[in-house]
């Protein structure tokens, strides 16, 4: 049997430092654009590819369901990669880099919130798509990693993981949807913990 605790605990150790290392005022900031654009009753459009795709979907699970369960007034999040025959039309006849930024044009508006992921903050779709939603009015996020290339310069906001490592920038980046889900469903002295 290989022993594999070594980097066990050394992975654990950098997602730690990272961990320590979040701007936990940016991420205030944030969770109150999200309760500003639920509270208008605006849409929150969201994106990324690959992994950040995945994590993009469960945002929406989380907060559409999650959090608005027992709201009256719920969330209304948008997820730009969930309809896969929307994007591989797009991807075809016009071109991968446009399948985020085609579905907003004529809907997004200066009151709505998009939201891109990108690990390398460098994602080409998902660059057209914040630069779209920007010249709309839209509020723009960014959660990026790595140095948060051009993504996390043309954010209004950014959640940037400061690490050269996909996995834990992609561990962090779902980590901020469940801690977000939780803090805005169970948190401040509510008492259905799950």
């Amino acid at each position: 049997m290989r022993d594999y605790r070594k980097d066990i605990c050394s992975y654990i150790e950098m997602e730690k430092r990272v961990m320590d290392s979040l701007d936990t005022e940016r991420i205030n900031q944030v969770m109150n654009l999200l309760e500003e654009t639920r509270e208008r009753e605006s849409v929150i459009y969201i994106c990324g590819n690959g992994g950040s795709a995945s994590t993009a979907s469960h945002f929406v699970c989380d907060f559409n369901k999650g959090v608005s369960l027992e709201q009256d007034q719920k969330y209304n999040f948008v997820c730009l990669n969930d309809n896969v025959p929307n994007m591989m039309a797009i991807a075809n006849d016009i071109g991968y880099d446009q399948i985020f930024r085609i579905p907003l044009e004529n809907k997004i508006t200066s009151q709505d919130l998009f939201i891109g992921i990108s690990g390398s903050g460098n994602s080409r779709n998902v660059i057209l798509a914040a630069k779209y939603a920007k010249s709309c009015g839209a509020v723009v996020v960014g959660i990026t990693g790595y140095d948060g290339g051009e993504l996390k310069k043309l954010a209004d906001y950014n959640l940037h993981v400061a690490i050269d490592n996909m996995q834990i920038v992609e561990d962090i980046h779902m980590m901020f949807d469940h801690m977000m889900m939780w803090i805005l469903s169970y948190g401040q002295g509510k008492n259905n913990i799950r």
